[in-house]
């Protein structure tokens, strides 16, 4: 019996991701999107949690022009809620239909066809009773969205990581940006120190990973909330645009990695873009020690008296 409780328990937990799947995408997911999500279950364990949620109804099998996709069954968890009247079950679904994006007042109206204050009436109610919730969203300030009150809310109603209720924490991505830009410095001053490797291996050892840089992150706890690859990735394409870091593409077991490293610049990121090198025509060999270097440019020169 307790070897059968063990076998049961991450099919049980499955279950409950695939649910929360569904639930973040309300039109469909399909076989490949689940192992997607969760590649390190085993192909025996997500049939057999598929499965059971179709015999318990939580969610259906639909054929689409892509294959079979597995929907939530809007109707199932609205007709467990008890205490509400056909009105209040209508609009319920039709938030629980939106997901963690929510739905706007004005999209509950048009498709339920009810009037602004039945539905102004139904949402206190539902609110009331802790069914659904209304978030702020920050791409609109005065637009509230509404969805089930048990859903996290998704990033592009929230801001991520970057915001605050509505402000946005330039601070916070400043000291991040320094923070992750002090890593790859350091990352190649280290490699550069290697004097018992040879110039390729301390070329690539000054390379880093974006986990690498998400750990360095984490580990310092200088965010609050838990930030994901994504986010950092954010961060390292801001350093890139400014032309402080680069980055590699480099083959791995999963694919291409992109791999980030610092970069020494002679000339400010900001100062480069009034600069007249972007469009020199000779700005190629302008390289220490090459046929032109920064100091003895006649264009950067006359760009600097002017």
């Amino acid at each position: 019996m307790a070897e059968t409780a063990v076998k049961q328990e991450p099919t049980l937990a499955l279950e409950d991701k695939i649910v929360l799947l569904c639930a973040d995408n309300p039109k469909g997911i399909n076989d490949d999107f689940i192992q997607k999500n969760e590649p390190d279950i085993e192909v025996q364990q997500r049939v057999a949690a598929i499965n059971r949620l179709l015999t318990m109804g939580k969610i259906e099998l639909l054929k689409s022009s892509n294959g079979l996709i597995y929907r939530l069954k809007c109707s199932s968890s609205a007709s467990q809620v008890k205490g509400i009247d056909n009105q209040d079950r209508l609009v319920y679904q039709v938030i629980e239909s939106a997901g963690s994006k929510g739905i706007w007042i004005r999209d509950i109206r048009h498709k339920c066809n009810l009037m602004l204050t039945e539905v102004n009436k139904i949402l206190k109610n539902l609110e009331g009773k802790k069914l659904i919730k209304a978030v702020q969203s920050v791409a609109a300030s005065k637009r509230k969205v509404y969805m089930l009150y048990n859903l996290e809310p998704d990033r592009s109603i929230t801001g991520g990581a970057w915001y605050s209720g509505q402000d946005f924490e330039s601070e916070f991505v400043e000291v991040l940006n320094q923070q992750c830009f002090k890593f790859l410095q350091q990352k190649e001053e280290n490699a550069e120190s290697e004097t018992t490797l040879s110039p390729s291996l301390r070329h690539r050892s000054s390379y880093a990973s974006l986990e690498e840089v998400l750990q360095f992150i984490s580990d310092l706890g200088i965010s609050k909330v838990k930030l994901q690859p994504e986010d950092i990735e954010t961060i390292l394409n801001t350093l890139i645009y400014d032309g402080k870091v680069e980055v590699f593409l480099a083959p791995s077991k999963n694919g291409i990695e992109k791999l980030y490293r610092s970069v020494r610049s002679f000339v400010d990121a900001a100062d480069v873009t009034r600069a007249p090198c972007t469009v020199c025509p000779v700005f190629h060999k302008c390289l220490p020690g090459g046929v032109i270097s920064p100091e003895n440019c006649v264009y950067m020169t006359e760009w600097m008296e002017y």
